[in-house]
């Protein structure tokens, strides 16, 4: 997931966006402790689920410790992942603004740059062969 910020980036290979997101949206821009282990009924557990959790435990302790970190609010990429997911699921232009909370400039914006990548070659022909 290319454009995240590093700590959500880490969150969604690990855990998965959907929990990438939710912490993002729940709790971007606060300091939180993630502890070594994670149990039921902690916050983190009950946000993102328990495996999630636990995965997100797992990578962000050393030592048998927890750690303090700074999580992101990425609004820039949460928009742009509202975006996404409006259109991909068959969103008209005007729906996809309102989901994601943008203009609809934006989402026109969003797609014809998704169009220009798609186009893009990606063969770099017999240069490197």
């Amino acid at each position: 997931m290319s454009g995240l910020p590093q700590v959500i980036a880490e969150i969604a290979e690990v855990a998965g966006p959907d929990a990438a997101w939710a912490l993002a949206a729940a709790r971007g821009g606060q300091q939180v402790f993630i502890p070594a282990t994670v149990k039921p009924g902690h916050w983190l557990a009950d946000l993102v689920g328990l495996e999630a959790a636990e995965k997100i435990c797992g990578h962000f302790s050393a030592n048998g410790r927890g750690d303090t970190i700074l999580i992101p609010m990425a609004t820039l990429a949460r928009k742009r992942e509202a975006i996404a997911r409006a259109l991909s699921g068959g969103a008209k232009i005007d729906q996809a603004a309102g989901m994601a909370g943008v203009h609809r400039r934006t989402v026109f914006r969003h797609k014809r740059r998704r169009t220009e990548a798609a186009d893009r070659p990606t063969d770099q022909g017999d240069f490197f062969d």
